[in-house]
């Protein structure tokens, strides 16, 4: 990051203690993506002690939420959204009140063209490898099928991939990228240390997916951690997320069950 990000963490730092500022990460992490590490664990938990082989198993990202009810299932699939971006509202305020924004961590539009072609080859070089990587990972059984969607096939299926798609990437990458990342480096964590809890809080909650799901997501991490250093910008990550989930949910909605390549 830039000096005058140094300084103006070490500012906050100094305002508002040590103590206080540990205490914030903990809840906002355990309001949001903290909380589904431990759900993740316990879930994998589950797959190994099933009798089913890990790769015989499957992982349902966006699941039916009122079968045979598209009205009502739509209804729910909006509430999660809405409702998952809670915890981005709380960092948003939480740094308001420091002095800072989420522009801070460069979460705007204000390099709006630049973000969106960094973001897009980012995505496309990770999709491609991280699809390699998962293909590989089942067939070596230590990861489950992946079934990203299991929507009906009503009109609004496609959007709420998409909005679902974009909400995963601002949680993530604001939360985990940008917040968890600047208020370490304001307790005077070195980035090295940063990067590695930025990574692995990245890939536990990717733990229902298998030990493929963990280790990619690390590796994911690390690369969008020292990305974010440098450009000082949390946006071009955002776009490369939302790119990479929207092409895994609405390609695999298609393609699961049609191409003998792609577990199901």
């Amino acid at each position: 990051m830039t000096s005058s990000t140094d300084d103006s963490a070490g500012q906050l730092d100094r305002t508002v203690g040590r103590t206080v500022l540990t205490k914030e990460v903990w809840l906002v992490l355990a309001l949001s993506l903290g909380a589904s590490g431990v759900s993740a664990l316990i879930s994998f938990t589950g797959v190994l002690t099933s009798h089913k082989a890990i790769g015989d198993q499957t992982a349902v990202i966006v699941g039916s939420r009122a079968p045979g009810r598209p009205w009502l299932d739509l209804a729910w699939q909006v509430f999660a959204i809405v409702t998952s971006l809670v915890p981005v509202a709380l960092v948003a305020h939480l740094m308001t009140r420091g002095g800072e924004s989420l522009r801070t961590l460069g979460f705007d539009l204000r390099d709006g063209v630049r973000d969106l072609g960094r973001g897009t080859a980012v995505a496309a070089c990770v999709g491609g490898a991280g699809l390699a990587f998962y293909l590989a990972a089942h067939a070596s059984g230590v990861n489950l099928a992946v079934d990203p969607a299991q929507l009906p096939a009503a009109w609004w299926r496609v959007p709420i991939l998409i909005a679902v798609a974009a909400q995963n990437a601002v949680l993530e990458e604001v939360i985990v990228l940008g917040y968890l990342t600047r208020r370490l480096e304001q307790l005077g964590w070195s980035f090295r240390r940063r990067t590695t809890a930025s990574a692995v809080l990245r890939g536990s909650y990717h733990l229902y997916q298998g030990l493929g799901g963990f280790a990619g997501n690390v590796v994911m991490g690390v690369l969008f951690c020292h990305l974010y250093r440098r450009w000082g910008r949390v946006m071009p990550l955002v776009v490369a997320h939302t790119v990479i989930d929207i092409v895994a949910l609405v390609g695999a909605t298609y393609l699961i069950g049609k191409v003998g390549w792609l577990p199901s």
